[in-house]
């Protein structure tokens, strides 16, 4: 029997990748018993993945860090899905808490990295629904591993050579509201633009920074409180990090 959740009609469509067939299925079960989630493929390998992503669109998809294709090949399907379809949202799913593994999964376009060491279900479910909704999902312990990467790695260009701004007001505005928590929706009624102009900058933003996506912006601005961002409030690090003791 399929329990309902909440009232939201349409449902979360899922694809699911794991090398271990019986992992596979029972995810798959385990999810038909809800309502609000729907699984449109599953697959071992990063061929049968990319095809099925494909022939069956969805919105997020679960991926464990080994597929049958060897070990790390689902971080590297990944990377390979986010180039294929940047609108999809993947999470990884690790057996192995290594902090070089969580912090690749965010640089290859992962929403989510989810540790099946305590593989709780119902927290699971939860991370798929805050991934779906655009957040991102990651623990405390996984976003220190991320800024100690950031903090030993060569600091991000953000001026030219001839020491200029290398972003305009308009895209430093927009920096800034990313940066405090804003969707691009909340933004574009901030500035009066349409979403399409906010895009328009994060793409411009992301180019001249050398950076690839909102996470590597917001956890800059906690590395580099004083190189023209702003440091996240203390209700944007919460949301960053994303804790299974938030409310579903």
């Amino acid at each position: 029997m399929r329990t309902p959740h909440g009232s939201s009609g349409t449902p979360i469509t899922l694809t699911i990748a794991d090398a271990n067939l019986i992992a596979l299925r029972l995810l798959n079960d385990y999810f038909k018993r809800f309502s609000d989630f729907l699984v449109v493929a599953c697959a071992t390998d990063t061929t049968s993945l990319l095809r099925s992503v494909r022939q069956n669109p969805s919105a997020v998809a679960l991926i464990n860090t080994d597929l049958q294709d060897g070990p790390l090949s689902g971080l590297a399907a990944v990377r390979e899905l986010h180039e294929a379809d940047p609108g999809l949202r993947p999470i990884l799913l690790f057996d192995r808490p290594e902090p070089e593994v969580v912090v690749e999964a965010l640089r290859a376009g992962a929403r989510g990295v989810f540790s099946r060491n305590s593989f709780d279900l119902a927290t699971l479910r939860k991370c798929i629904r805050r991934v779906h909704e655009g957040q991102i999902w990651i623990r405390n312990i996984e976003l220190e591993y991320v800024i100690d990467a950031l903090v030993w790695s060569r600091a991000l260009r953000v001026v030219s050579s001839d020491k200029l701004n290398l972003l305009s007001r308009r895209e430093e505005e927009v920096m800034h509201l990313v940066a405090d928590g804003l969707g691009n929706r909340e933004i574009a009624d901030l500035m009066s633009l349409s979403e399409h102009t906010v895009k328009n900058y994060l793409f411009h933003i992301f180019d001249k920074l050398g950076i690839s996506n909102r996470v590597e912006l917001v956890l800059y601005a906690v590395t580099n409180p004083k190189k023209g961002i702003p440091a996240p409030s203390q209700r944007e690090q919460q949301r960053l990090a994303d804790t299974a003791d938030r409310g579903a």
